[in-house]
Parts: structure tokens; C-alpha cells; sequence
């Protein structure tokens, strides 16, 4: 039996391939920020803020007292504002750089020791360079420096695969946060998303991933 593990598992995305890979039988571990957002999805429920180390570590470790190790590992989770950078408080600017870019860090540091010698990691990206947009450079400047940590790790775990999914607009609640952006007519929804991860997974793929 293979084994998942899934952080922001409280998303859209996060929460559909938790559900996708459930129903194929798959042993999978959730993580989130709140517990009662995923405790329906999985036993293997965990709760941590994901800019928090300790946290963030404390999950991983009851993650290990439940498996052995974990095959195919995402991070979903995320955080967007729309504000000029000069009207941008620092603390958002950070707090959306923890979610986007600290976050898949601290999730990978202490994550590497219970992945398999052959695990496929996913990172939930955008294609960074549409959207370096006006009001959203805190957002298009963590997504682009995911890309670049992505590519790195990749070269130092090279018997893992690495993959970051690029999607175009997805049709979830991510879009609430940021009212004057209007979502695109062509959008995906997240169990297309969810579909094209485990499609990646399957296939082997690696590098960037774009879905439109």
C-alpha cells in the first residue's frame, strides 16, 4: 500500500487529492492549519501553522508513528494578497512569503528523513510569470523563488522526483482573497488539478508541470 502526505490539506486542491487518493486505496496523511477542517478526510489528520517550525516538525514526527515512509508528498497550501507594494504592511508581505515559500521549506526540511528513497514531491505553484501583475508582487515573487527551491532540490535529492504544478486559474476560494482580481472565464477545477498530480505521480513526471 502506497502512503501520501499532504500539506494544506484544508484547501481545494489539498482537500480533493486527499479525497482522490483515499478512494484509490492509498494510506494518507493530511496536514493543516485547523483540525476539524480535514479530521473527516483521514484518520491520519495533523494540524500546524506551516510558518511555525516547531510546528511544522511536531507534525512530521506523529506522521513518522504512523508509517514507515511516504511515497508521493505535496504541498498545497498557500496564501495571496492583492496591495501595491507601497500600500503592502510588512507583516503581509511576510505572511504571504511564509505560505508560499517558508512553508514548502520547512515542510521539505522536516519532511526528507520519512520520505522513500524514491519519492515524488510535489509543490503547488502558478506560472509565476503571469502573474507579476500589479498588486501581487508578494505573491509572483514566493512563487517564482518556489521555482528556483524546487530546481535546487531536485539537483541535491536526485533520487527523488520533484515537480512543481503550475495551474492556470483554479475555481476555489483562493480567489475570495483578492476581490479585485475577477477569475478568468477558463479556470480548472481542483479535482482536474488533483487528477494531474496523481497523473504526474504515475508517469514520473518532473520539472515544471503547466495545466491550463
Amino acid at each position: 500500500m502506497k502512503t501520501a502526505m499532504i500539506w494544506g490539506a484544508g484547501g481545494g486542491i489539498g482537500r480533493e487529492l486527499v479525497t482522490q487518493l483515499v478512494a484509490d486505496d492509498w494510506t494518507v496523511l493530511a496536514v493543516a492549519r485547523q483540525l476539524d477542517a480535514i479530521a473527516s478526510l483521514t484518520p491520519l489528520a495533523f494540524e500546524a501553522d506551516l510558518s511555525v517550525p516547531y510546528e511544522v516538525g511536531l507534525a512530521v514526527t506523529a506522521a513518522g508513528q504512523e508509517v514507515d515512509a511516504v511515497d508521493l508528498w505535496a504541498y498545497t497550501a498557500g496564501d495571496i494578497v492583492a496591495a501595491k507594494v507601497g500600500e503592502l504592511p510588512p507583516d503581509r508581505w511576510q505572511q504571504i512569503i511564509d505560505a508560499n515559500l517558508t512553508g514548502p521549506f520547512l515542510a521539505t526540511y522536516y519532511s526528507l528523513p520519512l520520505l522513500s528513497s524514491d519519492a515524488h514531491m510535489f509543490f503547488l505553484g502558478a506560472v509565476s510569470e503571469r502573474v507579476r501583475l500589479p498588486g501581487l508582487s508578494a505573491y509572483a515573487a514566493a512563487k517564482a523563488g518556489l521555482e528556483a527551491f524546487a530546481a535546487a532540490l531536485a539537483k541535491e535529492e536526485r533520487g527523488r522526483r520533484v515537480t512543481v504544478v503550475r495551474p492556470g486559474a483554479v475555481d476555489t476560494a483562493f480567489w475570495a482573497r483578492v476581490p479585485n482580481f475577477k477569475l478568468p472565464k477558463r479556470t480548472l477545477a481542483p479535482a482536474q488539478v488533483a487528477t494531474a498530480i496523481l497523473d504526474a505521480y504515475r508517469d514520473g513526471t518532473t520539472g515544471n508541470l503547466d495545466l491550463s
